[in-house]
């Protein structure tokens, strides 16, 4: 009985763990979100054991993979968490070498900058320092920074610029080319020696290349000179710069023969270079003499023509040329008469004087002086400073008069010493040699009255001396 008390007791112990069991399992599924088991018919249990064991197992199996899942997310935590520190060791080790090259890379940079801004700075103290050197030559020199290939010139006259050995302008043609070539009338005022030919000459030559003269057009361009040589010097520049032009150029003087002049000028002169006197008999008796389409007329050191009494002579050559015309004018001083010319034969002239506010107007490099000597030693003297230097240097000795002039020329010769003569009295034909053998030559000795004092350009001169005391102080040579 006891035996089969405690059967009993034990069966009726594990129904109630099966219920139990049974229970639980419905809980955990109504938790999972499954559908409760029903309770089954005693008859069932079988089937209910092996529903309930695998309802037992899928918790577990789920746990275990629930496990294994955290084991395996734990591990990868762990992975990513060992791994993080390594990424950013990684990074903060990129960004620093992104950090040092890029410190080297501004280092690099900024050593490029430097000398660059060192360029710039230097650059610039350069440009300032040329500033001042310009304008410093400006004020002491006949000279400027402009080239003629800045203006607007054909390429003939260009060429022939450049064959002659130029390149930058004097301040008399930089400010006179541009105004003239526009076709305004010009007032000039410069000191001998600053350029005032080529001034006047290379509008004149591009004047007659746009309007296309021809020699049956007759005279387009009239160039009036005070004395022959500076006309001849004139006429030879001018033939220059028409080298390659087909436009004709001419000269007409005193002393030379009329009868050739006038032929020449029946033929047709473009450009030409005159004195007045021989100028005014050809306007006046030279048949076949075309100045009616005069378009250009340049008046050359006008001071000089009124100083020789040429003053009728210009008035009456003003009155027989063509009224529409451009005028110049160009003078080393501007004197009363050349105020009254200029308000005579200009219209709204553009006034230009480069010597103006200047406080030395002598050329740059002339060193000037003088010696008080006795009259009766005057003659002694002069012979002795010229001895000196025969054969060595070029010297010009300037007289006031012809006469004077003569004499000292025939007495240097008559002692053996040789000395050319430049003086009024003198046939052109032996004036003309004269003065272009003193132009070629490396030394000698000129004696000449004030005739040679303006204008004639004489290279490479030494020494001039003024023997006698100059006619007018401020036209004298020194």
């Amino acid at each position: 009985m006891a035996n089969l008390d405690m059967e009993q007791h034990s069966s009726e112990s594990e129904e109630i763990k099966k219920k139990k069991h049974k229970k639980r399992a419905r809980d955990k599924a109504k938790k999972l979100k499954q559908p409760a088991m029903e309770e089954e018919p005693d008859h069932e249990d079988g089937d209910a054991e092996e529903n309930n064991a695998l309802i037992d197992e899928e918790p577990k199996k789920k746990k275990k993979k629930n496990k294994k899942r955290g084991d395996t997310d734990d591990g990868e935590d762990e992975a990513v968490a060992e791994e993080e520190p390594k990424k950013k060791k990684k990074k903060n080790k990129k960004l620093q070498q992104r950090g040092d090259t890029n410190d080297e890379e501004d280092e690099v940079i900024a050593e490029e900058e430097e000398p660059k801004k060192k360029k710039k700075k230097q650059r610039k103290d350069a440009e300032a320092k040329s500033e001042e050197e310009e304008k410093k030559m400006e004020e002491t020199s006949i000279m400027t920074n402009k080239t003629f290939e800045s203006l607007s010139l054909s390429d003939n006259t260009y060429k022939s610029i450049k064959e002659m050995g130029f390149a930058r302008m004097t301040q008399i043609q930089a400010k006179a080319i541009p105004p003239l070539m526009m076709g305004e009338d010009v007032l000039g005022a410069a000191r001998t020696g600053s350029g005032k030919t080529l001034a006047f000459l290379i509008p004149a030559v591009e004047l007659l290349y746009r309007v296309k003269f021809t020699p049956r057009n007759g005279t387009g361009v009239l160039v009036i000179c005070p004395t022959r040589e500076l006309a001849i010097q004139s006429y030879g520049v001018a033939k220059e710069l028409l080298k390659y032009h087909s436009q004709t150029v001419g000269k007409v003087i005193g002393g030379e023969k009329r009868k050739t002049e006038a032929e020449i000028l029946a033929k047709g002169v473009n450009l030409l270079v005159a004195t007045p006197g021989r100028l005014l008999d050809h306007l006046e008796n030279t048949n076949g003499f075309i100045f009616k389409n005069l378009k250009f007329l340049v008046m050359d050191e006008a001071d000089r023509i009124l100083e020789q009494n040429f003053e009728e002579d210009l008035k009456k050559i003003l009155k027989l040329l063509p009224k529409t015309r451009q005028t110049s004018l160009f003078s080393a001083t501007q004197s009363a008469k050349v105020e009254d010319l200029a308000r005579v034969s200009l219209t709204s002239p553009v006034y230009i004087d480069v010597d103006e506010g200047r406080k030395e107007v002598t050329n740059e490099g002339l060193e000037q002086g003088y010696c008080v000597v006795p009259s009766a030693m005057r003659l002694l003297f002069l012979l002795t400073f010229l001895k000196r230097f025969q054969g060595k240097k070029k010297i010009m000795v300037f007289f006031s008069t012809c006469k004077s002039t003569k004499f000292h020329a025939e007495l240097f010769r008559y002692i053996k010493f040789d000395c050319l003569e430049i003086r009024g009295g003198i046939d052109q034909s032996k004036r003309t040699p004269t003065f272009l053998q003193f132009i070629k030559a490396e030394t000698g000795i000129l004696l000449c009255t004030n005739v040679a004092a303006r204008g004639l350009d004489f290279p490479h001169v030494d020494w001039i001396v003024q023997y006698d005391p100059p006619d007018n102080p401020t036209v004298c040579c020194l």
